[in-house]
């Protein structure tokens, strides 16, 4: 359920990485439940975003706070889950091993099976629909199963915040609206907010409350009808854009060299 109260206010705020400036002066007011998808194309700062609000990195410039706080490392109340599997990829734990492996939430070890830790397992193996594999070597999943062990390991401890980092990249259409449908439902039952980072807004829109669309520096924060226009996207890119709606499904164009922005459907560069 999405209520008034802000979790993720952002004002003025500017993100470095090195010497290089990746955001300007960027404002957002995030409330408690919404799904918000963020976009834009390669090197538009997705990721540094994050990072930020992870409290990975510091701001250059403004205030950015996760409820009501200043934003700091290693929050609890935040779900992170990497754009890539970068651990085990190969393992031989079983899916209900690698999951016990984080539960500590700070380093990997496998900690006492109390029982209120096996329940948390199990009810997380329920919510990623994945009870009927528990046992079953890592190894051995599809990439879409993989994706959604992540998914579980994010959300030990209840987050109320979840932060999915490109979760659909290299699964096929089947699968991305699988994993899509699952982060749906998960919304549903815990109640917490999503950022769910991705090139292609397709498989999202029915399920999207808001998009923050980033591009050349810049951000813009609303409803597809707000941010999705010409007008906008033209802003952000510094460029003719424009935006086609064919089949159901949406498509940026620049109009200057008539070349297919591969956001909202693919672009080469984040």
């Amino acid at each position: 359920m999405i209520t008034n109260d802000p979790i993720i206010l952002l004002s003025e705020v500017s993100l470095k990485v090195g010497r290089d400036s990746i955001l300007n002066q960027v404002n957002a007011d995030i409330r408690a439940g919404e799904f918000i998808g963020i976009f834009g194309p390669n090197g538009s700062g997705k990721t540094t975003l994050v990072r930020a609000l992870l409290g990975l990195i510091p701001i250059a410039a403004g205030t950015m706070a996760l409820f009501g706080e200043p934003v700091k490392r290693g929050s609890r109340l935040i779900g992170y889950m990497p754009q890539a599997i970068t651990t085990c990829e190969t393992a031989r734990l079983s899916v209900r091993a690698m999951i016990m492996a984080v539960q500590a939430g700070e380093r990997w070890g496998m900690p006492w099976n109390k029982a209120a830790a096996v329940q948390e397992v199990d009810e997380v193996l329920e919510l990623v629909e994945l009870r009927h594999l528990a046992e079953i070597p890592f190894y051995q999943l599809s990439g879409g199963e993989k994706q959604r062990v992540q998914l579980a390991q994010a959300l030990l401890g209840k987050p109320r915040l979840l932060v999915l980092d490109e979760p659909l990249a290299s699964l096929d259409p089947y699968h991305q609206q699988q994993l899509v449908s699952i982060i749906e439902n998960v919304k549903k039952i815990t109640g917490a907010t999503i950022l769910f980072i991705a090139h292609d807004i397709n498989p999202l829109l029915h399920v999207i409350d808001r998009i923050w669309y980033l591009a050349g520096g810049k951000a813009a924060l609303g409803t597809l009808e707000e941010v999705l226009s010409n007008n906008v996207l033209s802003h952000l890119y510094n460029a003719s854009m424009h935006v086609i709606r064919a089949e159901g499904r949406i498509f940026i164009v620049n109009a200057e060299s008539n070349v297919l922005e591969n956001t909202c459907c693919g672009h080469s560069h984040a």
